[in-house]
């Protein structure tokens, strides 16, 4: 029996139709979905074209729909990142008194540089001195007799002090992007000062600094207030604000005590809160900054407060003998200063803690990083029945057991060597009389000297925060320790054990 003959061989034109069939529907969903994407874009452009001037806002209140117009959102410049900050766009205003003015002009002269700019205000003339052309000009503040003051404590001096910024803005120097306010007795670190302030947008409305090392201090005036002596800095949009209304904010506070609180009254009318920086060291506190600079922040250093009421940083000298030296490892690796690291001598049983460019502490027996990182308390509070609850950060007790108490090497010389660009750090041994330690363990009076090498890293503060490292290194030097310091490893960790 003959098969009947397939439909595609009785019509061969229905191939060309079936095909036609199969595909339409693809071609179909093709073509509703460009229409959905071209009415989705219409409407977006539409949108944006008639909102281009206007923000509109819709509410319904009442069963009635409302619309309100807001401004539009205004973009916030942001610098350019082959502009970044240099010294010369910093100015500084100095606050002085002509009385103390022989002695402290030795604190400015130590840290002022010739590419630097800024300006000492004085309550009065002084005479000119030969060394004139290794500090700031100096200029005679501005009237402040129409000002009231009312504080029974305080002196009406604070009035003039707190115009330093207005002041010197108003000397209409150019390409200026901050103003920089400190007190004669204070010793800056002017490349960290760059570091600090190139992290923020100069263009917009900022006031940094730092607070008080007393809690006291900080509950008397305020834990938002930038200590004026630890140093604070305006931007150039922010110092132009002030200076327009600064006057009438004086007269509304006669009865502040100082002028960093006067500041800070009118940074809070201007609605600017304080941006903490700890580098910034006010320190209201008396004494030895042993605990508190062998234990800095994790931040570059900035400045130092109070000169004259602490003792010299380092011993057998004075305070500006003691800041000469302390120059020596800033103009070498001035980033890494103070920087404290944490490592173990784990054959000896010791905990070794470098502050760069300042001490070596050895400790018998393993102490944890977290307690090593608290400073001890060298130092007494500025209120002088205050006890340690005072501070307004965390402290550890200077050990009473003579066993437990640190060996100290200070800093003595430092160098760098160009071929195997690092710096090399002597530091020498305290010597302090302490009973004989009973304990059956090695002796770190034994090590008379130690050095520490590191390679500089002027971008240690453009990546984020981190403690560097040291690694007790072997040596044949008799009664020498010698230590690396530098960026942990991948997998580097300061373990106990």
């Amino acid at each position: 029996m003959k098969n009947n003959p397939k439909v595609e061989d009785n019509f061969p034109w229905d191939q060309t139709m079936r095909n036609h069939f199969t595909t339409f529907p693809k071609f179909l969903l093709s073509s509703i979905l460009l229409i959905s994407i071209l009415c989705i874009f219409y409407t977006v452009s539409f949108s944006n074209s008639s909102n281009k001037d206007l923000n509109i806002i819709t509410a319904v209140h009442g069963g009635r729909e409302e619309v309100a117009v807001a401004p539009p959102p205004v973009p916030s410049p942001k610098p350019s990142p082959s502009s970044k900050t240099t010294l010369h766009q910093i100015v500084f205003g100095i606050a002085a008194s002509a009385r103390l003015w022989d002695h402290r002009k030795n604190y400015i002269k130590l840290w002022w540089k010739p590419q630097m700019r800024g300006v000492v205000w004085l309550d009065k003339g002084v005479k000119t001195g030969t060394d004139d052309h290794l500090l700031p000009p100096k200029m005679i503040s501005g009237d402040t007799s129409k000002f009231k003051y009312n504080n029974p404590k305080g002196h009406r001096s604070a009035i003039r002090i707190s115009r330093i910024v207005s002041e010197t803005l108003r000397l209409g120097l150019d390409d200026v992007r901050w103003f920089v306010m400190g007190d004669d007795d204070t010793f800056f670190v002017p490349d960290n000062l760059v570091r600090v302030l190139s992290k923020y947008d100069h263009n917009q409305f900022y006031y940094i600094g730092s607070s008080s090392e007393s809690h006291l201090q900080n509950i008397n005036f305020s834990y938002g207030m930038a200590y004026g002596g630890g140093g604070f800095a305006i931007s150039y949009p922010l110092a132009k604000a002030l200076a327009k209304m600064q006057d009438r904010c004086i007269q509304r506070y006669p009865g502040l005590y100082g002028s960093d609180d006067r500041i800070h009254a009118c940074m809070a009318e201007l609605g600017v809160p304080l941006t903490k920086e700890p580098g910034f060291h006010q320190y209201d506190i008396f004494g030895n900054l042993l605990g508190l600079l062998s234990a800095h922040p994790v931040a570059p250093l900035v400045s130092i407060h109070h000169l004259d009421k602490v003792e010299p940083i380092f011993p057998n000298m004075n305070r500006v003998q003691a800041l000469k030296r302390l120059n020596i490892p800033i103009n070498l690796d001035s980033a890494a200063v103070m920087q404290q690291s944490v490592c173990y001598d784990k054959t000896r049983s010791w905990t070794v803690s470098v502050s760069w460019g300042y001490t070596v502490q050895i400790y018998r027996g393993i102490f944890s990083v977290r307690e090593m990182e608290m400073p001890a308390r060298t130092f007494l509070n500025w209120y002088k029945r205050a006890d340690y609850t005072g501070f307004a950060f965390n402290t550890r007790p200077v050990t009473r057991h003579v066993c437990q108490k640190p060996f100290v090497y200070y800093l003595s010389k430092a160098s760098y060597n160009k071929v195997m660009n690092q710096t090399v750090s002597e530091h020498v041994q305290h010597q302090v009389s302490n009973p004989d330690c009973k304990w059956k363990m090695a002796d770190p009076s034994r090590i008379e000297r130690v050095e520490v090498y590191r390679k500089p890293d002027p971008n240690l503060w453009d990546k984020p925060p981190r403690r560097n490292c040291c690694r007790v290194l072997p040596t044949k030097k008799k009664g020498t320790m010698v230590i690396d310091v530098g960026v942990c490893g991948d997998d580097e960790v300061i373990e106990l054990r």
